[in-house]
C-alpha cells in the first residue's frame, strides 16, 4: 500500500511539475471559452505553480485570436480584462526518527538517543489567472478602442512558444 502511494505521489508531482500548456482545461490548468452573443467571447485561462503570469496572459490571447479566426472574424477588441494569482499553500508531511544506543557496564545501563525530524515544510503556490471579454469583426472597425489584428497576434504567440 506504501508503494502505491508513493508511486501515486511522484506521478502527480511528474505531472505538475511542468509549466501549464496551451491546451483546454484540464489537470494541470489550461483555457475555457464561452460565446456570449455571434461575435462576443469570454475566455479564461488558469496556469499551475510552474506557470509565469506573462505565459497566462500570452495564452488568452492566443486564444482570442484563436477563437477570433476560427469564428471567421479579422479583428477584435478588449471589452473587460483581468489577471490575478491563486494562491494556495502545502505542507509536505513530516516524520520522526529515533537512533538510540544502550552501553552496560557492570550493573548498570547507559544509553543516549537522538531524535531527528524531517518534513513538514510548507510551500507557497502562486497560479496565475487571465480572463478576457472580446468582441470581434471581420472588417477593421472605426474605433478608439485598442484594436487586434487576430491573424498577426496568433502567429506571433504561436511562434514564442512553438
Amino acid at each position: 500500500m506504501k508503494r502505491l502511494i508513493g508511486l501515486f505521489a511522484v506521478t502527480v508531482i511528474l505531472v505538475a511539475a511542468c509549466a501549464t500548456t496551451y491546451q483546454p482545461m484540464g489537470f494541470t490548468g489550461g483555457y475555457e471559452d464561452t460565446r456570449l452573443d455571434e461575435n462576443v467571447f469570454s475566455i479564461f485561462f488558469a496556469g499551475n505553480g510552474f506557470t509565469g503570469r506573462q505565459r497566462a496572459q500570452d495564452f488568452v490571447f492566443l486564444r482570442a485570436a484563436e477563437l477570433t479566426l476560427n469564428h471567421g472574424y479579422e479583428y477584435f477588441v478588449i471589452v473587460e480584462s483581468d489577471t490575478s494569482i491563486a494562491t494556495s499553500t502545502y505542507t509536505s508531511p513530516s516524520h520522526s526518527q529515533t537512533t538510540g544506543n544502550i552501553r552496560f557496564y557492570r550493573h548498570s545501563a547507559y544509553g543516549s538517543s537522538r531524535t531527528t525530524c524531517y518534513g513538514g515544510q510548507t510551500y507557497k503556490i502562486n497560479k496565475p489567472r487571465a480572463s478576457l471579454v472580446i468582441m470581434c469583426f471581420k472588417e477593421k472597425p472605426d474605433t478608439d478602442a485598442t484594436l487586434f489584428n487576430a491573424k498577426y497576434l496568433y502567429e506571433s504567440v504561436s511562434q514564442k512558444y512553438n
